[in-house]
């Protein structure tokens, strides 16, 4: 590789911008010439800012020239899912039912992006309303993973992840209830963070539904990286408490001294895991140990009915809203809801009673394990990522598919941080480790993630591979 500006980190291209070494307009340039290079074969860049981020470069680079004050991520290229508002814009979500629906506002995340002066690059794929983790969307087509074409990037942020590790755009936004920023960062070997709930505002004006329960419990907002060091930078400029969302919060990310030691996972209860998966996740672990960790291998309590509970929670609140749900989504998003439908009975008072107090127990036994494991180390999916389609080929593809990305499902249940880093390659495809944190510790998930990021290295940006 050279040293061409789209290879850079968001955090070297902000010094370099801030230092005068390079200038804004010349960052989005690059990327704006890697986008038409490489886009063509990944289809993750689903809508570029051509001309709005020359302009925002200029904007920023005349800021500099005047001496005024300068955010972290001063003349920044940075891109964003297509669930999230950008003022002038469709907030389509994938789907072709929704693709006039233009925001009149940016969602929080955007808004504390642009305000850390950072400039709005290009929007990314995404299936249809996120309800699968396979990026296949009705509007867009089906976004390729860099590392093999024809293999999904994961979902529901894939484009996201594609756009980073192909080296489209240095940093990105995206959203998380079931691992969907977590799946796609692990299958395009990339690093993000989903934040604990509150963390970090979120709220799109255009909502056709008003948050619903399972969103206010476990959806978050965050960002997607190749540097685990861009992560934190970007968590840094979007979280904080915001008037447009009632639960955010405004908490320090460092948090008090804390224990270094760690539950490994290798092999999470509830199905198998590839050898290879397990073996990346051992990888972090060793990293860990030689840089003073105290590892043991050991699993976290009621991890099952964790499982239980989220899927619960998920498929009783989709139920509510499955007509509106089903009339905006696309066959293929409807076959994998149905495919996977679990066998809750219908819903009634006593049962989501009953649903929250198991919630509340698994997040009694985990704060209880938590205390003495502050960190707990697995996989983000149990097996590598797979090809375009096996998600909703039978009824027994899509249940292996909700099998391999179980061991996500806890932090969105629980609200817990989670970061994810790359570990390696295993026949040619990315293997990495899911870091889970307590409550607000996001920064311990960050710091026991750049440890396993020097011992392992950066695996992109790479050129689309066949």
């Amino acid at each position: 590789m050279g040293n061409e500006l789209w290879q850079e980190s968001a955090t070297e291209l902000a010094r370099k911008i801030r230092s005068g070494e390079t200038t804004s307009r010349e960052v989005v340039e690059a990327h704006l010439e890697r986008i038409e290079a490489v886009n063509g074969q990944l289809n993750a860049v689903v809508e570029v800012r051509a001309e709005e981020v020359r302009r925002e470069a200029d904007a920023a680079d005349a800021k500099i020239k005047s001496g005024g004050p300068l955010g972290s991520l001063h003349g920044v290229p940075f891109s964003i899912k297509v669930n999230l508002d950008v003022t002038g814009y469709p907030t389509n979500e994938g789907c072709v039912t929704l693709k006039d629906l233009v925001a009149s506002t940016d969602a929080p995340t955007v808004e504390r992006m642009r305000h850390a002066g950072a400039v709005a690059l290009a929007r990314t794929n995404m299936p249809d309303l996120g309800l699968r983790i396979n990026t296949e969307s009705s509007l867009y087509g089906a976004t390729h993973n860099p590392w093999r074409r024809g293999i999904t990037a994961g979902g529901s942020s894939g484009g996201e992840a594609s756009a980073i590790a192909s080296g489209m755009s240095p940093i990105g936004l995206g959203n998380d209830i079931g691992g969907s920023l977590r799946n796609p960062a692990y299958a395009c070997g990339i690093a993000s963070i989903k934040p604990s709930r509150g963390r970090v505002p979120q709220g799109n004006d255009t909502a056709l539904i008003d948050m619903p329960i399972m969103s206010q419990l476990m959806l978050v907002q965050g960002v997607l990286a190749r540097h685990v060091a861009d992560v934190r930078l970007g968590l840094e400029a979007v979280m904080g408490a915001h008037p447009r969302d009632p639960q955010s919060v405004s908490a320090p990310l460092q948090g008090a001294p804390s224990p270094q030691r760690v539950a490994l996972v290798p092999t999470p209860i509830g199905g198998e895991t590839d050898a290879g998966v397990a073996e990346g996740v051992r990888i972090a672990g060793r990293a860990l140990e030689e840089a003073g960790y105290e590892v043991e291998e050991i699993e976290p309590p009621m991890l099952f009915d964790s499982y239980l509970a989220w899927a619960e929670l998920m498929l009783t609140s989709l139920k509510v809203d499955e007509e509106l749900l089903f009339a905006v989504i696309d066959e293929g998003g409807r076959t994998f809801i149905e495919y996977t439908d679990a066998d809750f009975p219908p819903a009634t008072p006593e049962s989501m009673y009953r649903m929250h107090q198991s919630r509340y127990r698994v997040a009694k036994a985990w704060r209880a394990f938590m205390n003495e494991y502050p960190l707990i180390v697995g996989p983000t999916w149990t097996q590598p990522p797979f090809a375009h389609g096996y998600d909703i080929e039978s009824k027994e593809s899509a249940q292996k598919v909700v099998e391999l990305f179980r061991f996500v499902l806890p932090a969105n249940l629980l609200g817990l941080p989670a970061a994810c880093v790359p570990t390696g390659v295993a026949n040619g495809l990315p293997t990495g480790a899911q870091i889970i944190g307590d409550l607000f510790r996001e920064d311990l998930c960050l710091d026991a993630a750049e440890v396993v990021e020097r011992s392992v290295g950066v695996l992109t940006p790479i050129d689309p591979r066949t």
